[in-house]
């Protein structure tokens, strides 16, 4: 299964390890041409169209980001392609370019599969949340391949990689990763991997357009342990209010609406985030118990996680 990654890219995983080790905020590494340019053509060919239903917030609201998490539901190219990266063939390949052994996929997606975001949406810069909320494991990789044919750097969206944005902007660099189609992103994932985009603004004739990519997470049952930090959720850095809005100020109705963005995302982050916590307090509760059951019948199955 590891045809469908292109043949110059498997030729080259020695330069792409060293590219990963070196990099800077943060350990990552770019790949153009990711995969065999014929598949990647059907992969795009079958993203779903936006589907408000896959686009609620944890408020219930419809916003301008559709997620499908099922990707072998998608079609043909997209079962392939989840085949590929469940195979030991990849998990063994996604480990030399990145150093990270016994690397293992998460059947679930969380937090991944397709991602489709409109003109006008962002995302904050954050770090992602560091245990699995199911299994428990440590929250390792991000794997992220675009699919968006025409793009370009002023429209926005473009993937950003932090120093850390809680630094005054002229202390926090940032690189800044164009979202064009077949270009791969393999970063780490810690407690210092901030990331997000900028507001996608796209001029009058693209508004037609979306940006458009998949994304899928890789975990692993150990972590170094100068690398491990509490558990936690999903963390953001709220972006600023917009330069404009200072005292004596009269307010347009599209600052009303960009303050009220800010303030709705500001809720759905904290109720996020909550939600996550309360999940893996369950998760680990239970685990605890099966266990406790496990050992009472003299079993020691619980190891396996």
């Amino acid at each position: 299964m590891l045809s469908l990654v292109h043949s110059a890219v498997r030729d080259r995983t020695e330069a792409l390890g060293r590219q990963f080790q070196s990099a800077t905020p943060f350990r990552h590494v770019v790949i153009d041409e990711f995969l065999a340019p014929d598949f990647c053509r059907r992969l795009m060919a079958e993203f779903p169209g936006f589907d408000r239903e896959h686009a609620r917030n944890e408020m219930g609201d419809v916003g301008r980001k559709a997620v499908f998490q099922n990707l072998p539901q998608l079609g043909p190219a997209y079962a392939q392609l989840d085949a590929m990266l469940r195979g030991r063939e990849f998990l063994s390949f996604a480990s030399q370019i990145t150093g990270i052994p016994d690397l293992r996929y998460d059947p679930e997606y969380v937090g991944g599969g397709t991602h489709e975001n409109l003109s006008g949406q962002d995302l904050d810069p954050h770090v992602d949340f560091n245990y699995h909320p199911t299994t428990q494991l440590h929250r390792r990789l991000n794997l992220i391949v675009f699919l968006n044919p025409e793009w370009r750097e002023e429209w926005g969206g473009n993937l950003e990689l932090h120093v850390n944005p809680w630094l005054p902007p002229e202390e926090d660099s940032v690189k800044a990763i164009v979202p064009i189609a077949n270009r791969c992103v393999i970063f780490e994932t810690s407690e210092s991997s901030w990331h997000g985009f900028k507001r996608i603004q796209l001029p009058d004739d693209k508004k037609h357009l979306t940006r458009r990519s998949i994304a899928v997470y890789y975990y692993t049952k150990q972590r170094p342990a100068d690398e491990i930090g509490p558990h936690h959720a999903t963390v953001y850095v709220p972006r600023p209010l917009p330069e404009n809005i200072r005292a004596g100020y009269t307010l347009r109705d599209e600052d009303v609406q960009a303050v009220q963005s800010l303030l709705v995302r500001r809720d759905t982050q904290t109720l996020n985030g909550l939600d996550i916590l309360i999940a893996s307090m369950n998760a680990r509760r239970n685990f605890r118990r099966w266990c406790t059951a496990s050992f009472a019948r003299g079993h020691s199955g619980c190891s396996a996680l």
